[in-house]
């Protein structure tokens, strides 16, 4: 079970937060990449697609650190820790929730045989500076 998220995280995530989530490459080095979100309770969701670079790392190592500062508020911050679980199951409906929420219309950028990924962390540890 995860931590419980306070109501300014989730107020936070609920909005168009935009989030950098770290994965840990094949060599150790870190990649981050920034990444829409969505709350699921007291999870966190974002998307990804089956055989890029972040999907690859999260397979193999599924620990991931996820980052948000209000654009409004630059010293402000959270940053939730964990391992996340992976899902072909609702991954195009989690994409073209994510991009009618930041872009406000489906999602249409994928190549025709793209697979998406629902990645779910359920924070063990968080850090909230908000």
């Amino acid at each position: 079970m995860g931590e419980v998220l306070a109501d300014n995280v989730k107020a936070l995530l609920d909005a168009k937060s935009f989030a950098v989530v770290s994965t840990i490459q094949p060599d150790g080095s870190p990649q981050a990449s920034v990444v829409w979100v969505k709350r699921d309770g007291d999870d966190i969701l974002f998307s990804t697609v089956q055989g890029r670079r972040k999907h690859l790392n999260l397979v193999r190592d599924p620990r991931v650190s996820l980052l948000v500062n209000p654009a409004d508020s630059p010293y402000q911050y959270f940053e939730a820790r964990g391992e996340v679980t992976l899902t072909t199951e609702g991954g195009r409906e989690l994409i073209d929730e994510l991009s009618r929420k930041y872009r406000g219309q489906d999602y249409a950028w994928d190549e025709p045989d793209a697979v998406r990924v629902v990645v779910r962390l359920s924070p063990r540890k968080v850090v909230n500076h908000v």
